[in-house]
């Protein structure tokens, strides 16, 4: 598309993340150059069929691809650093994150050999760096994830402060406590605009420390008599800290199942944050110690069918299997729009008489999120004092409370974005100026398919209407031999019933009045006959069912 943007003006642009969860991917622009904050994957839901996880669409900026300075990872969560394997082919631009976030990637491109060449430079608080026309400082903040950064972000027009995500956890399990003084002081130099994490603008209060996690999975442990698994995110490395040291109270060991946590917990050994943690269990010695001496940390918080937990549900994972009177403890939260597949696991957990503990049903506190509630976003804008408050992170009923928040806060201006909105960072009069193409690119095996290509839209059609196959042979005088017609259907009439033979005689009589009824100027146009009998089979379906099925129909000339 064409976009014309003034080079001496700022302007923010978020490509995904700021209607969803997942999927962040953020663009700054000025001076005719472009700077990528996070590049995030997300989960796919129904309207992908096959598809497990979704990408944000990098068309826009690809066009720009030599005037992007860089990519800035802020941590390692996957809503922030899964996608960058899979785009960095069409970026092709040097990529800069904590070195805990460099090490997860450096893991992650092992199986990308198309991003093999990614450049991939360690920054940290202590190493501001220039991306001419962009001079970045990093300021570490306390979340569910090592060495994570917010960005202070210096341009000619002004001080960007991006927050990336957060909380102000004031005993963390990683690291140190965030440091109000930092922000405070960027807060003096004047910060035109706060782009900020939206995701608990909805909550009151301040969010817990990951302390109080570990004393109630503490307590839990202690109150369960056969074998425990727990489930979380793979990359929440605090969280494991917290379960690593309630077992070892409760006097259990622990083992890891599943490799994304073994990535992850692997980057965390090899940059010395588990130096104070027992080593896991191998997973092949598992049945050398007694159930009621054992917690398993696996995957599959979120229900993802190939997951170990939901492997382990459904009976078919060869290495654990969980017994009556087992426990299942999800120390994480549902990621909207999973609900219903994490709830298959659990119900199938609970039909098998293992009992399945949930931050609701716990009696403890096994929970905690890693990002920052009402308390905390007002300490924050009230840090930072900015003219512009633009909240991303997060469904639009979380960007609006964040952006109501903001405007108790005093903030002066406030911008509520979708994806894709051209946000002018004006001190005076920022707007949204224009609206740039998004969208979602959906992770197959061995590609990537466009979420509006038309295979996605065929199978999300053929989810709720099935179809029906027909066969025709016909001559070259247009004669058909109606016991030679094949038909064949999905979804449409039950394979079992004595009325699909009746169907498929009705569907052949449909046929033989089309085809006498086609001009004789027409009969030869193979197009023209086979379109004519997909729409009249199709009319004659829709009124016998009340819906449309798919009607697929080859001609043959014989």
């Amino acid at each position: 598309m064409s976009l014309k943007l003034n080079p001496d003006k700022l302007y923010f642009i978020p490509l995904g993340g700021s209607e969803e969860f997942g999927c962040n991917f953020n663009l700054y622009g000025t001076k005719g150059k472009w700077l990528i904050m996070d590049c995030g994957m997300g989960f796919a839901d129904h309207r992908m069929p096959l598809v497990d996880i979704v990408l944000p669409k990098p068309d826009f900026i690809e066009q720009f691809k030599n005037d992007i300075v860089g990519l800035v990872i802020t941590h390692a969560h996957e809503d922030h650093i899964g996608a960058a394997p899979y785009l960095w082919p069409r970026l092709q631009c040097p990529v800069f994150c904590t070195p805990f976030t460099a090490e997860v990637m450096r893991r992650k491109l092992r199986d990308f050999p198309q991003s093999k060449k990614m450049p991939v430079t360690e920054i940290g608080p202590e190493k501001p760096l220039d991306l001419g026309p962009f001079h970045l400082e990093f300021v570490g903040i306390t979340h569910s994830v090592p060495e994570n950064v917010s960005t202070a972000i210096h341009t000619d027009s002004g001080i960007v402060l991006h927050t990336g995500d957060w909380n102000l956890d004031p005993n963390p399990q990683l690291g140190k406590a965030t440091n109000q003084k930092e922000f405070k002081e960027i807060g003096k130099k004047g910060v035109l605009a706060y782009i900020g994490d939206s995701t608990n603008a909805q909550v009151p209060g301040r969010t817990p420390s990951e302390q109080e996690v570990e004393d109630g999975l503490t307590l839990v442990f202690s109150e369960q008599e056969k074998m425990i698994c727990v489930t979380t995110f793979s990359s929440n490395i605090g969280r494991i800290i917290s379960i690593a040291r309630a077992a070892e109270k409760a006097g259990r060991s622990v083992g890891v199942i599943g490799r994304s946590l073994h990535n992850m917990i692997g980057a965390a050994r090899e940059c010395g944050f588990l130096n104070d943690i027992p080593d896991f269990v191998d997973e092949g010695n598992f049945d050398r110690i007694a159930r009621d001496n054992i917690v398993l940390i696996v995957t599959g918080s979120q229900g993802e069918a190939r997951a170990a937990l939901s492997r382990i549900s459904r009976g078919e994972f060869s290495g654990v299997k969980l017994q009556k009177g087992d426990t299942v403890v999800f120390s994480s939260r549902d990621i909207p729009g999973n609900e219903k597949d994490i709830n298959a696991v659990k119900n199938a957990l609970t039909a098998s008489g293992i009992k399945v503990l949930t931050e609701k049903s716990a009696g403890h506190r096994i929970h905690v999120s890693g990002h920052p509630c009402q308390g905390e976003l007002k300490d924050m804008m009230a840090w930072a004092r900015p003219k512009i408050a633009v909240p991303v992170h997060g469904e639009r009923m979380m960007t609006q409370a964040h952006a109501a928040l903001a405007k108790e806060c005093g903030v002066p201006h406030v911008i509520v974005p979708n994806n894709g909105s051209v946000i002018e960072l004006d001190p005076e009069n920022p707007r949204i100026i224009d609206h740039v193409e998004t969208g979602f690119l959906g992770v197959e095996p061995q590609r990537l398919m466009d979420s509006d290509s038309q295979a996605i839209t065929a199978r999300r059609k053929l989810q709720y209407t099935g179809v029906v196959f027909i066969t025709v042979p016909m001559d070259g005088q247009g004669n058909v031999n109606e016991g030679l017609i094949e038909i064949s259907s999905l979804g449409v009439e039950d394979k079992e019933s004595e009325n699909e033979s009746k169907l498929y005689d009705d569907i052949r009589e449909e046929i033989m009045g089309t085809v006498d009824d086609v001009d004789s100027h027409d009969i030869e146009n193979n197009h023209i006959v086979s379109e004519e009998i997909r729409i009249v089979v199709r009319r004659m379906l829709t009124h016998r069912y009340g819906f449309k099925p798919n009607v697929v129909v080859h001609l043959m000339r014989v």
